[in-house]
């Protein structure tokens, strides 16, 4: 039998990440994968190809905006989606082999077959063709993310009925895709085929989409994807999802008890994801599991049982990518007697949409229900000469800071690069600036993170300079 210094099971971010980290600290590492694929939900059927085909949309978005810049295209433009999806898996292909290399290179062995336990230090990896191999952990990493959750209604047929892992390789454009669920992913794949000519229509239960976001990023989303042409229904329920044919009927009821009905030939369900724990045999080793189906982790992510940890979506907070690879390196760190650290506060969200958005920090919301006082400064992106250059003039950033020291408590952004000018944020609030400190540090001119810069002068005693 086979002996490692660890173990991690689950090759996504967090996963091989915290692999990669254990092998440069010397340890004798190796991953088990359930897929013929490394790299987990995020680069197979997430982050990754998502963005692929977000970016391929914007591409044809701009395009409708090219004669405003002088360009000019004969003859019609056409949508090749078979073209499309491929582009995707080529993304996707080239890295989870990027992820395979990085293995070899840092000497990690790696088992292909579903990992469980059979006490709390040896693991069976059973393969495919139904053998079992048995291998020793000293330590062992859980990292087995997450799955689309649906409602107890719902039959996902995976054809008309679908999760995120289906809309992501659909043959045709939807004539009309309901959107269950008004969160990241809805709003995301929603905003792809929108743009390739889909009637979309989300269905929210909360009162606003993005719920776990600012207020006021919600409100600016919701006016600018209105204005693209995605319907909403938010304070409806979904009561019943059928399907006859081609054709699949949403039900849902409203704030007055009234039932609506929309017809579609696409339903995407997309109302948040379950952590995964099926066949790990979490209880062969006394690992426990909370009422939720999450690993069950102290303030180190240890679990029930010293020698075993767990990260990313299969433990409690936020089910993001770039979360679970901070934990993949914590825990590593903590393995080898270093002190590492994770700010929770401190980890960004991000929407790809476009505009994107993007947040880190408390939300004015919580700051009110928490009784901090705070002052506020925002900023519209319209205001900006380089937004006007290139005609992304949608978004702002707001900037919250503590009334009495001055220091950021959240900054939240939706606009052009969003994604890219939260990092400023994060950096920020990490060194705990202040408003002022962020308004007095020079910013290149034109750029979409002067708005970052002007927010920040107007929470401090509104000394915006451009508005």
């Amino acid at each position: 039998m086979s002996s490692f210094d660890v173990v991690v099971i689950g090759s996504g971010p967090g996963g091989y990440i915290s692999a990669i980290r254990c092998a440069q600290l010397g340890f004798n590492t190796a991953i088990i994968e359930k897929y013929a694929a490394l790299g987990g939900t995020c680069l197979n059927v997430g982050c990754i190809p998502s963005k692929a085909l977000l970016s391929s949309s914007h591409h044809l978005e701009e395009m409708a905006h090219f004669a405003e810049h002088g360009i000019e295209i004969p003859g019609d433009v056409k949508i090749n989606i078979e073209k499309m999806i491929a582009r995707k898996q080529e993304v996707v292909d080239q890295t989870v082999a990027g992820v395979k290399y990085l293995m070899g290179k840092n000497k990690i062995t790696v088992f292909e077959g579903v990992g469980s336990f059979e006490s709390a230090t040896v693991l069976q990896v059973t393969k495919a063709d139904g053998t079992v191999e048995k291998i020793e952990a000293k330590n062992t990493i859980i990292a087995t993310g997450s799955k689309p959750s649906s409602l107890p209604f719902i039959t996902l047929d995976k054809e008309r009925i679908i999760t995120s892992t289906e809309a992501l390789k659909l043959k045709e454009v939807p004539k009309h895709l309901i959107v269950i669920g008004g969160g990241v992913i809805g709003l995301e794949l929603g905003q792809v085929y929108l743009r390739l000519g889909a009637q979309v229509s989300v269905v929210e239960f909360a009162d606003r989409v993005l719920p776990g976001m600012d207020a006021t990023l919600s409100k600016e989303l919701t006016k600018v994807l209105k204005k693209q042409g995605m319907k909403f229904y938010v304070s409806h329920k979904v009561q019943a999802v059928k399907r006859a044919g081609d054709v699949v009927t949403v039900e849902a009821e409203n704030k007055k008890g009234e039932i609506i009905t929309l017809e579609g030939d696409y339903a995407l369900v997309s109302v948040g994801r379950r952590p995964y724990t099926d066949g790990l045999n979490a209880d062969k080793a006394g690992v426990k599991l909370t009422d939720r189906g999450q690993v069950e982790v102290n303030d180190h992510l240890q679990t029930s049982v010293p020698n075993i940890y767990a990260i990313g979506d299969v433990v409690r907070g936020a089910m993001l990518a770039h979360k679970a690879e901070e934990e993949g390196v914590m825990v590593a760190e903590l393995i080898a007697g270093q002190k590492p650290h994770i700010d929770y506060n401190l980890i960004p969200g991000v929407v790809y949409t476009w505009p994107e958005v993007s947040a880190v920090g408390k939300t004015e919301e919580q700051l009110k229900e928490a009784g901090v006082a705070y002052k506020m400064g925002s900023f519209p992106f319209k205001a900006l000469g380089r937004a006007r250059a290139s005609g992304d003039l949608d978004g702002l950033v707001k900037v919250l800071a503590d009334a009495t020291t001055d220091e950021v408590l959240g900054i939240h952004i939706i606009g052009a690069r969003a994604a890219d000018l939260i990092a400023e944020a994060v950096t920020a609030m990490e060194f705990r600036a202040s408003a002022e400190d962020i308004s007095r540090m020079s910013h290149a001119h034109p750029t979409f993170a002067e708005a970052l810069k002007e927010a920040a002068l107007a929470a401090t005693d509104n000394r915006a300079l451009n508005i």
